[in-house]
């Protein structure tokens, strides 16, 4: 589930942007239609998809840009959303023409080169509709359609030159606490999605739509019902309300033709509540995205008490590791520990699994599955408050980490020295209210001792899990999802400070930042448009990085408790000399 809800924090945002669904302004005059090749095989010059590349990893192999010049990096057009609260979705470019996303479910189309808005979509989202998570994390596209997810709980089909409304399919009731913030992922004509909504006690589950009619093809739970394996992992009921939402795009793997899901924590938040491993909370799951049958399956780890969602899917990279290749599934997890996988045709095997913060509940890990042993002191319960490390924020929360295949190590947005405590209390599941199975009474956050930061960005050298460097923020928490390039930079936002940075991808040294104007929580990208690299990004505090925010300026005097919010697209290049 996500973090400390709005409800709790900061009261409840309610839906409210203003006008009907359809485009304004101009259209696109000219459009490349995309097909399921060029997702394979994107060019570099465009950003296609969520992290680019349907492995996950984040990175763009331009290079013009590059540790010799990018100090000269400077804004060459921005653009206002309007619009208030965390923007986290990343700019998808096609060949010069841009789409962002915004909360309260808006599509702007953009000429990437000259930042002239060319359509803006809004949907008239429900008066009733309480959004816990008001943000939206980008659109998929496939031929010459633009799709989004929606907080009200539809998945919509947007003509890409026009921006009008081909079709919108509801895809659960947002009455019962469902809604959708990620971005769809597309494959064998289908569009994919997932529901949040754990903090209601949903059952999770992936859905897939033909992309032309908007026709469910399958739906898969994420949560067994009676006589399904993994059903015996549940006691009684409590599969119906289990959680394990779905809200981080999955990765792909177009051999295999299996995608890749992360999944929420279980619901209520306290395990002695649901005894059981509680199957297929906090896992990756492999599923046939022809079919939706689950192929193979990972837990994180069982019987989740802490809030520890794992609902980033895996990247996929191949390691060179003791002698041979792994085809690996690499997860940075919520729990705190950096997690390799191996995919193959018998299912995924466990290869292993390392501390990257400070982490006091696992004992031990078993060295064939993966498996931890939990010291029961830091486990909380029903009416038990315990103390553990990390916070239920964990170790690193849904901004993605990247890798770069050139410098082989994978950059992790974490933040360390956090950690928190929790308990909890019986409560009955009411159909569109929250189910916690906890209050702000119940939840606390604290600093380890000494300690001189919480944010830091690490790099790791996979095929021997050791840590390559690590950059610290003295004053500041760590919500900055990561771009690596082929110049040999790392770039990331996701400080209180306001500043956009490059990094020194080989040694971590601070090369060039950028004030902006509110924190940036969104997923950087790089495109080529004639010849001319760009680094695009949206700058927009909210959500749960303010949430935290104002949690540890609670905690500590060296945190301010106010970042400015308000959206705005920045985009730059290297300076013409």
């Amino acid at each position: 589930m996500r973090n400390f809800k709005r409800m709790l924090m900061a009261g409840v945002a309610f839906a409210g942007l203003a006008g009907a669904p359809g485009p304004v302004q101009a259209e696109v005059k000219t459009y490349s239609p995309v097909t399921e090749q060029r997702l394979q095989n994107p060019e570099p010059r465009n950003w296609l998809m969520y992290r680019g590349t349907y492995d996950g990893q984040g990175y763009s192999p331009l290079d013009k840009i590059n540790t010799s010049n990018v100090a000269d990096l400077v804004p060459v057009w921005t653009l206002s959303t309007g619009v208030m609260e965390g923007h986290q979705s990343p700019p998808i470019v096609n060949d010069g023409v841009m789409f962002v996303t915004t909360p309260q479910a808006q599509v702007i189309a953009v000429d990437a080169k000259t930042g002239e808005q060319l359509w803006r979509y809004k949907r008239q989202l429900p008066e009733d509709l309480t959004q816990l998570h008001p943000t939206n994390r980008g659109v998929a596209l496939l031929g010459d359609r633009v799709y989004v997810a929606t907080v009200d709980d539809f998945l919509v089909a947007l003509d890409a030159k026009t921006g009008k409304e081909i079709w919108a399919k509801e895809v659960e009731d947002y009455r019962k606490g469902h809604y959708m913030t990620l971005a769809p992922l597309v494959a064998h004509g289908k569009i994919m999605v997932g529901g949040s909504g754990g903090e209601y006690g949903i059952r999770g589950f992936v859905a897939a739509y033909d992309a032309n009619t908007g026709e469910q093809a399958w739906r898969t739970y994420t949560i067994p019902k009676p006589g399904e394996p993994g059903s015996d992992t549940w006691t009684g009921d409590t599969w119906k309300t289990g959680g394990g939402s779905i809200w981080i795009t999955g990765t792909y793997d177009p051999e295999q033709g299996t995608a890749y899901w992360g999944t929420g924590n279980a619901a209520p938040w306290m395990g002695n509540a649901r005894p059981g491993d509680n199957l297929h909370t906090t896992s990756v799951l492999a599923l046939d995205v022809d079919t939706g049958a689950i192929k193979a399956a990972h837990q994180y780890h069982h019987n989740d008490s802490w809030d520890w969602d794992e609902v980033d899917p895996p990247m996929l990279v191949d390691i060179q590791k003791d002698g041979r290749t792994i085809k690996g599934m690499v997860h940075p997890g919520r729990n705190g520990y950096l997690w390799t996988l191996e995919r193959g045709e018998e299912g995924i095997s466990f290869v292993s699994g390392v501390p990257f913060v400070r982490q006091n509940v696992f004992t031990s890990i078993d060295k064939k599955t993966g498996r931890p042993t939990y010291d029961e002191a830091r486990k909380p319960g029903l009416n038990k408050l315990v103390d553990f490390c990390p916070s239920l924020w964990g170790g690193k929360d849904w901004p993605p980490a990247a890798y770069s295949p050139r410098t082989k190590m994978i950059y992790i947005p974490a933040n360390e020295n956090l950690c928190g405590s929790l308990s909890g209390k019986m409560m009955d599941y009411v159909p569109g209210q929250l189910y916690l199975g906890a209050g702000l009474e119940d939840i606390g956050l604290t600093l380890f001792p000494n300690a001189d930061h919480v944010g830091e960005l690490q790099a790791w050298d996979l095929s021997t899990n050791k840590k390559m460097w690590s950059h610290p923020f003295a004053k500041s928490q760590l919500w900055g999802p990561v771009l690596a390039t082929g110049g040999d930079l790392v770039f990331m936002g996701g400080t209180n400070d306001r500043d956009f940075r490059a990094f020194d991808a080989k040694s971590g040294k601070v090369l060039w930042k950028q004030k902006t104007n509110s924190g940036v929580t969104g997923v950087p990208v790089s495109y080529e448009v004639d010849g001319v690299q760009y680094i695009a990004v949206q700058s927009g505090w909210g959500v749960d990085a303010q949430r935290m925010q104002d949690s540890l300026a609670k905690v500590s005097v060296d945190y301010r408790n106010e970042v400015p919010q308000g959206g705005v697209v920045w985009v730059f290049a290297v300076r013409k000399r």
